[in-house]
């Protein structure tokens, strides 16, 4: 892989399938993995097969439809479930197990009851068992940003020398700022040299709950992360996890500051976010980024006119981009004359500066009345002699 290179490894198939709404059966799984696979993501995280039999059964199905992407099964530092994730990905052109560990001291004291010891003796065993079954080992110090810093670090150091080629440390409970995050990625590689000496892939894997989770992994980015874990519209546990297409967007506009290349196909953004939308409970929030249904819709008279002078006065990408058919400017009571006038002649009526001026005065008092604007309402508004004029029915335009 090239050092400008970041790999896209998708879980939503795995970490936002856990979440309220969300859960699919193995033949949705499939679907959405074909549209990943479309997308051009580099790894799928089919699912955590020790989890059940259905995610079993996912994975095992997923292994024999798709062939570009790897193919990934969650693990914990367990030999049942190492070996259950070995048997689910052994029909998969390309395979890794994917080993979690918690890290921290309030993980291991209350949720596992082990020591630190006992964690890294558990880090290198379970690394060394997946290694006897695939060659692609990912390791996840569960609730990195919460570690002692010290003892994060001689972990990643087992993790490396017992054969992970992939180390992800994750901010589990979204915990972190970008400022720690990027600097914790930084500190790992100048401490652990073997990561770059080796050619270790440094993976983030971010949630939602704070709102820092793209801010985060694109600061893991700029520190030398060659990974990003991330899911379709942000779903996930809790707030959710990184929005995939919010980082591959991210990246793309801002090139300058990146300088880092993807497989993303962004044009498929849009397309992919609408596949999961039909599989799941719940479609993304309108005022969400790059896929909401207001990302490119325009209702302010000053943003409405300054996009039909030059859409880069309120657009920092073309809705084409990211697969969206087009911008909209949706006519509201914050809209202004010029947006009104670009609408009535698509609707084909051409007004004079005085009959415009007149319509425009009826279409607010009805905006102030009426929250959906048609365009059959703003029919009803243009003068009666320049209807009649216009002999073709009028239909609603997309």
């Amino acid at each position: 892989m090239s050092s400008d290179q970041v790999v896209f490894f998708d879980t939503t198939l795995r970490d936002g399938e856990q979440s309220p709404g969300c859960s699919m059966t193995t033949q949705e799984k499939l679907t959405m993995a074909h549209a990943l696979e479309d997308l051009g993501v580099d790894i799928i995280e089919a699912g955590f097969a020790m989890a059940s039999e259905g995610d079993f059964a996912a994975i095992a199905t997923i292994t024999q439809a798709i062939r570009k992407p790897r193919i990934a099964s969650l693990a914990r530092a367990k030999a049942e479930d190492i070996e259950m994730a070995a048997r689910a990905l052994q029909f998969a052109e390309r395979s890794r197990i994917h080993i979690f560990l918690a890290s921290s001291d309030l993980h291991l004291q209350y949720k596992l009851k082990i020591g630190r010891q006992e964690a890294l003796d558990l880090t290198g065993e379970s690394i060394r068992l997946a290694r006897t079954h695939v060659d692609d080992i990912e390791f996840s110090p569960e609730d990195a940003t919460r570690s002692d810093r010290d003892f994060l670090v001689e972990m990643v150091r087992i993790a490396v020398e017992a054969g992970a080629t992939t180390i992800n440390m994750p901010d589990t409970v979204g915990y972190s700022t970008p400022d720690e995050y990027g600097a914790m990625f930084a500190e790992v590689r100048r401490r652990v040299p073997a990561v770059d000496e080796k050619g270790i892939i440094l993976s983030s894997h971010c949630h939602d709950d704070l709102g820092l989770a793209v801010a985060n992994s694109l600061a893991a980015i700029q520190n030398g992360a060659r990974q990003v874990e991330c899911t379709i519209n942000g779903i996930g546990e809790r707030a959710g996890n990184a929005a995939l297409e919010e980082i591959a967007a991210a990246l793309y506009v801002r090139g300058d500051r990146y300088n880092v290349s993807s497989g993303i196909k962004l044009e498929n953004l849009y397309p992919t976010s609408q596949v999961l939308g039909q599989i799941i409970t719940f479609r993304p929030s309108p005022n969400k980024a790059i896929v909401g249904d207001n990302a490119f819709a325009h209702e302010s008279g000053i943003h409405q006119h300054g996009m039909l002078a030059n859409p880069l006065c309120y657009e920092i990408m073309t809705p084409a981009l990211v697969g969206v058919a087009k911008t909209h400017l949706v006519l509201g009571k914050h809209s202004g004359r010029a947006a009104l006038r670009h609408r009535l002649e698509q609707l084909g009526f051409t007004l004079t500066r005085e009959e415009l001026q007149q319509t425009y005065y009826r279409f607010v008092a009805l905006a102030d009345r009426k929250k959906n604007i048609y365009d059959y309402d703003l029919v009803s508004l243009v003068p009666s002699h320049i209807r009649e004029q216009r002999k073709e029915p009028v239909s609603e335009l997309d």
